[in-house]
């Protein structure tokens, strides 16, 4: 089969060539933007995904040590809870003759009661008294003439209290002897 091209068709085949390499243009262009909006979404959420992930081992950190925080707490709770039981049993067993406290003054004034002469020792250095300190007795001095001193009491069943260990010599009354 022959075929004959004439100018006009020569010219319309160009013309439509020409709409071919333009139409293959817009289409590569828009292909490269759509590629470029890709790659751009593809680096945000990759950017994203390593953020959650810092956050997530960062969290992950936090919530082990507040894991840590809260098991101390517990136990120091547990320890507590178990003092407070053996005081309560104290507290309703109520005092038995020969029970002892120890009275921790300031300048003869109470300050503070303790269970043991040895928990008032080792308190005192809160109050400024170096721990180690050699306690030495009041003897003749008033209470009020030391800065701090200790006072022991015995629980006496006869007066339903507490009485002082060591007692004062009673001062004369009017110079009387």
């Amino acid at each position: 089969m022959i075929r004959i091209i004439t100018a006009g068709r020569i010219s319309r085949l160009e013309q439509d060539a020409d709409q071919a390499r333009n139409r293959a243009r817009d289409v590569q262009a828009q292909a490269d933007a759509a590629w470029g909006r890709h790659v751009r979404e593809l680096y945000a959420v990759t950017d994203r995904a390593e953020r959650a992930e810092a956050a997530t081992s960062e969290v992950g950190e936090i919530l082990a040590r507040a894991m840590e925080e809260l098991s101390a707490a517990q136990q120091e709770l547990l320890l507590k809870d178990i003092e407070i039981r053996r005081l309560r049993q104290e507290l309703q067993r109520g005092p038995v003759e020969g029970d002892t406290l120890t009275v921790l003054m300031h300048y003869g004034a109470p300050h503070t009661v303790y269970a043991s002469r040895e928990d008032a020792y080792a308190d005192t250095a809160t109050h400024g008294v170096p721990a180690g300190t050699p306690w030495v007795p009041a003897g003749e001095r008033p209470a009020s003439a030391s800065m701090w001193c200790i006072a022991a009491f015995i629980y006496d069943a006869s007066c339903n209290g507490f009485r002082r260990a060591f007692t004062p010599a009673p001062e004369p009354v009017g110079g009387a002897a």
